[in-house]
């Protein structure tokens, strides 16, 4: 008779304990952990020029053979206050290669990739996204900051404001800690009201 004592961690495995038993006698005990294999996303450049091109490129943990790469755009979602990931034009059957050419971008965006093989078809979580940012002269919506500096003191609010021509926009924050990015919003940090954002002194804690 198999028994296990399992524990799920952070890090998309699985690991467990196994061993026989019958009646008051035991087996010696085996460790083993299962791995899902995990995608990771980098970009050629994070700050682009309006209509320059960006290499994405998409690595996982697993180097067996069969896999293909899948290239996202990060969509805002506003029921849900996330992403939702739609498919590139050009990677709807994935592609061999783990880089993947963007021609022309000119807004900031967000990427994402997963790997893919088998059929019915496995896949990899996805990659956490990465952000392009686009020095379009012309955006959508501008965001001002009150006080009008770079630097401010933990002692002050600071408020952002965006403007533009929609009453729905929304305060996101950008941060990667140890080569890991986080995108949160105005709520988890700062009290959000139409489209301004205000953050006091505790902001940057969260």
């Amino acid at each position: 008779m198999n028994g296990s004592s399992c524990i799920f961690d952070s890090q998309s495995a699985y690991k467990a304990v196994f061993w026989c038993e019958s009646g008051s006698e035991f087996s010696n005990a085996v460790n083993i952990t299962i791995y899902k294999p995990k995608s990771v996303l980098t970009v050629s450049s994070s700050w682009l020029n309006p209509e320059a091109s960006v290499t994405l490129r998409c690595n996982h943990d697993d180097q067996s053979a069969g896999w293909r790469i899948y290239w996202y755009k990060a969509v805002p979602d506003k029921s849900e206050n996330s992403y939702r990931y739609e498919l590139l034009p050009g990677s709807i059957s994935g592609t061999v290669e783990n880089s993947f050419m963007i021609h022309g971008q000119k807004q900031t965006a967000g990427f994402t990739c997963r790997a893919g093989r088998g059929n019915p078809k496995y896949f990899t979580d996805y990659s956490e996204p990465k952000f392009v940012w686009s020095a379009d002269p012309h955006p959508a919506a501008s965001l001002s900051v009150s006080p009008d500096r770079e630097q401010h003191f933990t002692s002050e609010s600071v408020t952002l404001n965006c403007g533009g021509n929609s009453t729905e926009w929304r305060v996101k924050r950008f941060r990667e800690i140890n080569q890991e990015s986080f995108v949160s919003d105005c709520s988890n940090w700062g009290n959000m009201t139409g489209s301004s954002c205000t953050i006091n002194s505790n902001w940057c804690h969260k």
